[in-house]
């Protein structure tokens, strides 16, 4: 099976550009907690190309919790500038799924120690952006900064659903991190939704039922 490489990130610092950030974003499609982007800038270079290789970087959904765990400790470490942006569930209901993922990557952006020159995203185009961008389309399959990105994402918000799942422990939150699994939604049908469920988005059986 191919790997991400830098093959986009050095096709854009050839033509200039220093700090290239790659993104991505987790929990578009969660029925509760937030959604959340991850943006990582690395030295593009082939030394750190094959260790970020070598060290097994893949777009998150393909790693386990364990792997994941593991390489964020060290991608946080080698990062030029690494950062994450949430948007709440609030946010979610108030302005839809996609407006509230532009909301999350704005910030995440903002919380930068560095500046980027471009953006290298994965599926999305930011709008009203200053930076000039790429988005490259299952992006987290095919760039080691994007599917970075993915895993700094991926961890955070994990790590806020399993804290969640503390005082709402019968959503299983734990294990699902908010996706709609048979066990959430017997519970929400059981249950009825918490503040961490999003309202805008109806569940079949619970909030419709199909003729």
């Amino acid at each position: 099976m191919p790997h991400p490489d830098f093959y986009y990130e050095k096709s854009i610092s050839n033509q200039g550009a220093k700090y290239i950030v790659g993104i991505d974003e987790v929990g578009r499609g969660t029925l509760a907690g937030p959604v959340v982007v991850g943006s990582i800038i690395f030295d593009i270079n082939n030394k750190t190309e094959q260790y970020l290789i070598d060290i097994g970087i893949n777009d998150s959904k393909k790693l386990s919790e364990k792997k994941r765990l593991y390489l964020y400790e060290i991608l946080i470490k080698i990062a030029i500038s690494y950062s994450t942006g949430w948007a709440s569930v609030e946010e979610i209901d108030k302005l839809g799924i996609n407006q509230s993922i532009e909301l999350a990557m704005k910030r995440s952006l903002g919380y930068l120690t560095t500046d980027p020159d471009h953006l290298l995203i994965d599926a999305i185009t930011l709008k009203d952006s200053k930076y000039e961008q790429t988005n490259i389309i299952k992006g987290d399959q095919k760039s080691l900064s994007i599917a970075s990105g993915s895993i700094i994402a991926k961890v955070e918000r994990d790590n806020y659903m399993i804290n969640l799942n503390k005082n709402n422990e019968i959503y299983d939150l734990k294990n699902n991190k908010g996706y709609g699994t048979k066990k959430h939604i017997e519970a929400i049908k059981l249950h009825g939704k918490t503040n961490h469920h999003r309202k805008s988005f109806k569940i079949k059986g619970v909030d419709y039922i199909n003729e």
